[in-house]
C-alpha cells in the first residue's frame, strides 16, 4: 500500500475512535512502530487535532469537533467508482434521476489525467442493459417506480407502514412490517411481514399507490415479529448437488434466497438446499425453469413430486423419448 493511500485510511481509522494507540496502529496497518509513529505526526501537521495521553496505558484521542479533511481516491478507486456507476444503466435505481449531472460532479473532482482515464472507458465498456449504438441513450425502464424513494424515505425512520396495492378488483391496504426492499429480475419487491394475518408476504413496488407510516397502538412487537416467523420457517423440500458446470450458470443467476454450500476446496461441486412454494403456481414455473437454466451437470437428492411433474411434461413436450425422471440419482438432461 502507497503512503499516501495508508495515510488517508489511518486518518479514517482514527477519526472514528474515541481513543487508539500506537500499537493499535501497528497491527491494523502491519506497519512498524517507527512508520507508525511518523504517520501519526504526519496526520498531526495536516491539521487533525489529536490529543496525546500518556502513561502506561497512554495513546491518542481526537478532539471534539474536529472535522475529518478531504477524503482523497486513489486512480484506481476512481476508476471502481465509475465503473460501478456504469453498469447501473437502465436499471431502475431510486435517486437517480440525473446521470450526466452526477457524472459532471465525479468528474470534476479529478485531475484531467485520469478525466481522460474515465472518457476512455466510458466508450470502451459495455454493460448489459446498454445500447451499443448509443451507449448514453437511456431506455424508458430507467426510471424507478415513483413511489420507491418516498418508500426508502419513510423506511429511514420507520419499518412498521401501512400499504396501498392495486390489485385486479381495488385496491387493497396492507399493514406490514418490512423485512426487505430488494430488486429481482429488473422488479423492485417489497417483503414484509403482514400484521394482520400474521405471516411473510411479497409486495411488488410496481403496484404500490400509497405507503403511509402505521400507527402505534396496532404494532406487534420486532421480538414477537421474529418469534412468530421462526415457527413459520419452512422445511426444506429441495436438494441439489451442483457440478462445476452448473455452479457456473448459478453464479449467472439464481433466485435472491437460493445460496450454494461448497463441498470441496476448490469449489467445484456444491450443494443447494431451500424449501419452494409447490401451491404457489408462479413460484413453481419459475422454478421448473431455473432447475433447466443449470443444465444437466446436477443431482436431484429432494424435490418435490409438483416439480418433478412439470420437469417432466416440459422435458416430454421437447422430446417424447424422454423418460421418468427418478428422483434421487437423475441427471437432467
Amino acid at each position: 500500500m502507497k503512503k499516501v493511500e495508508r495515510i488517508n485510511i489511518i486518518m479514517r481509522y482514527i477519526n472514528n475512535r474515541a481513543h487508539f494507540t500506537i500499537s493499535e496502529i501497528m497491527q491494523e496497518f502491519n506497519i512498524s512502530r517507527s512508520t507508525a509513529i511518523r504517520d501519526i505526526r504526519e496526520i498531526e501537521a495536516m491539521g487533525m487535532p489529536l490529543v496525546a495521553e500518556v502513561g502506561r496505558d497512554g495513546g491518542y484521542s481526537v478532539m471534539n469537533n474536529s472535522v475529518l479533511p478531504t477524503v482523497r481516491f486513489t486512480d484506481n478507486e476512481i476508476k471502481a467508482l465509475f465503473i460501478a456507476f456504469m453498469a447501473t444503466r437502465n436499471q431502475q435505481l431510486p435517486y437517480l434521476k440525473s446521470r450526466h449531472s452526477l457524472t459532471e460532479k465525479l468528474l470534476g473532482l479529478i485531475s484531467e489525467n485520469q478525466q481522460d482515464d474515465l472518457v476512455l472507458l466510458n466508450q470502451i465498456l459495455l454493460f448489459e442493459g446498454t445500447n451499443p449504438n448509443n451507449p448514453d441513450l437511456l431506455d424508458l425502464s430507467d426510471l424507478p417506480h415513483p413511489l420507491l424513494e418516498k418508500l426508502i424515505q419513510i423506511l429511514l425512520l420507520d419499518s412498521y407502514l401501512l400499504i396501498t396495492m392495486k390489485e385486479e378488483k381495488a385496491n387493497t391496504s396492507y399493514p406490514i412490517y418490512l423485512l426487505h426492499l430488494y430488486r429481482e429480475k429488473s422488479l423492485w419487491l417489497i417483503e414484509g411481514f403482514d400484521l394482520k394475518e400474521e405471516k411473510k408476504k411479497i409486495f411488488p413496488v410496481d403496484n404500490l399507490t400509497d405507503i403511509q407510516p402505521y400507527s402505534t397502538k396496532k404494532r406487534l412487537s420486532k421480538k414477537k415479529i421474529e418469534e412468530t416467523l421462526s415457527m413459520q420457517d419452512e422445511a426444506i423440500n429441495l436438494v441439489l448437488e451442483l457440478g462445476p458446470k452448473a455452479i457456473a450458470q448459478f453464479r449467472k443467476y439464481h433466485p435472491l434466497k437460493f445460496t450454494i454450500s461448497y463441498t470441496n476446496p476448490y469449489q467445484t461441486t456444491a450443494i443447494l438446499k431451500t424449501f419452494i412454494h409447490v401451491h404457489n403456481a408462479e413460484e413453481l414455473n419459475e422454478i421448473t425453469n431455473w432447475l433447466l437454466f443449470l443444465g444437466g451437470d446436477i443431482k436431484i437428492r429432494e424435490v418435490p413430486p409438483e416439480v418433478l411433474k412439470v420437469l417432466h411434461e416440459r422435458l416430454f413436450s421437447f422430446c417424447p423419448s424422454v423418460g421418468d425422471i427418478k428422483k434421487g440419482n437423475s441427471h437432467l438432461p
